[in-house]
């Protein structure tokens, strides 16, 4: 039975349910709508088991096949982005200031479109473990997940998940074995100067000069504290300072993310970071507080579940769409976490042209929507019984 056929014979079905959550995005902790339309849904569809309430507003369905088998999980992300969307889409976001800009929408449509066709054929052995994680976004919507249990609760063997990213050839797979996907850590820095009149700057001491400063010398920790044959990627993503024309402000903020691959280049990253504000701050007679956090971890792909990942592409698509060592990404997913418990595989599904994730004129590509949910169905099929 080829999957793709089966589910494009509902794919409108889908296509409806993906539209529905992308005119009601929610963000990260607080989808409430969603997984209760995902849980309600694996109930109708007749999955075993369906847990809510997992590590906050995750969902957990059980799926049990024919006989005794491998425990192989899925996992999609159902969270959304606080951005404004700049469509004109008959389904655009109905919420100001939220959207789904990275196709968490059609991810969730996706597993739920795997788990209907799952539940309707049961043509495997062992059991789907379905995971709808909540807040993947850069809140920690995995680290919840599993610190409330995910693997002891519903433990598997392996697991899988699927991204789309727009510029890639529509329909195509790609994914690679070791390190896919970067650790991130992001950064809070606080100046305090003194304010003054700002025709008397010299009665202040200026927050704003010293934020420019800092953020020109931080780029120094990716020309000259690194080796060059190592990845990083430093960006200041959000400066905040002042309010008047007239006013040099007490205050200044930057914030954003520091990305790496290596243990060791983040550890002098973050040594850095402390020691240029500290030097700064002693230059200009400032005070400079750095907060970072370690959002990421490197998502690596475990070498037999990437196999298998591309061997199921292969068999639904052909050797010609499926891509078996893409590049690595400075980008980052918390799907990491999981895989540093159970081996996994995170694989990319290309989308085709059109604006990048976290785009205000974004929109995921329905069209790639039965292949999506066959291949995470196949990988059931092939993988519970290994």
């Amino acid at each position: 039975m080829n999957p793709i056929e089966y589910i494009t014979g509902f794919v409108d079905d889908l296509t409806a349910l993906r539209r529905d959550l992308h005119a009601h995005p929610e963000l990260g902790f607080e989808e409430t709508r969603t997984a209760g339309i995902v849980a309600d849904l694996l109930t109708s569809f007749g999955v075993d088991e369906v847990h809510r309430g997992v590590g906050g507003t995750g969902v957990v369905g059980i799926l049990k096949g024919r006989g005794p088998g491998q425990r192989i999980g899925l996992r999609a992300d159902m969270d959304a982005l606080p951005i404004e969307e700049e469509t004109n889409l008959p389904y655009r976001s109905t919420v100001p200031g939220k959207m789904h800009a990275c196709g968490h929408d059609g991810h969730t449509t996706m597993l739920l479109g795997a788990a209907r066709y799952l539940a309707e054929t049961r043509n495997f052995d062992g059991t789907a473990v379905l995971v709808f994680q909540p807040a993947e976004e850069g809140l920690g919507g995995s680290r919840a997940m599993l610190k409330d249990g995910l693997f002891e609760r519903f433990p598997c063997d392996e697991i899988y998940a699927l991204h789309n990213r727009p510029g890639m050839a529509l329909g195509h797979i790609e994914t690679r074995a070791g390190p896919a996907l970067a650790a991130a850590d992001f950064f809070d820095i606080c100046i305090r100067g003194r304010g003054t009149h700002a025709a008397m700057p010299q009665l202040g001491i200026d927050p704003i000069l010293i934020a420019a400063a800092l953020a020109q010398a931080l780029q120094t920790i990716v020309s000259r504290d690194t080796d060059p044959l190592k990845s990083i990627v430093l960006s200041i993503t959000r400066t905040e300072a002042g309010a008047s024309y007239n006013v040099v402000p007490e205050t200044a903020q930057l914030a954003g993310t520091i990305r790496t691959f290596d243990a060791e280049v983040r550890t002098t990253a973050e040594g850095r970071m402390r020691a240029i504000a500290a030097g700064l701050a002693a230059a200009y007679g400032a005070e400079i507080d750095v907060e970072l956090r370690d959002i990421f971890s490197v998502l690596k792909n475990a070498p037999v579940q990437t196999a298998a990942a591309i061997e199921v592409a292969t068999e639904l698509l052909g050797t010609e769409r499926v891509v078996a060592d893409t590049a690595p990404m400075m980008g980052s997913e918390d799907f990491a976490d999981m895989t540093m418990q159970v081996p996994g595989a995170f694989a990319w599904l290309g989308a085709g042209p059109g604006p990048g994730l976290h785009n205000a004129g974004y929109d995921f590509n329905d069209a790639v929507m039965p292949i999506g949910s066959a291949f995470l169905a196949r990988m059931i099929e092939r993988r519970s019984a290994a």
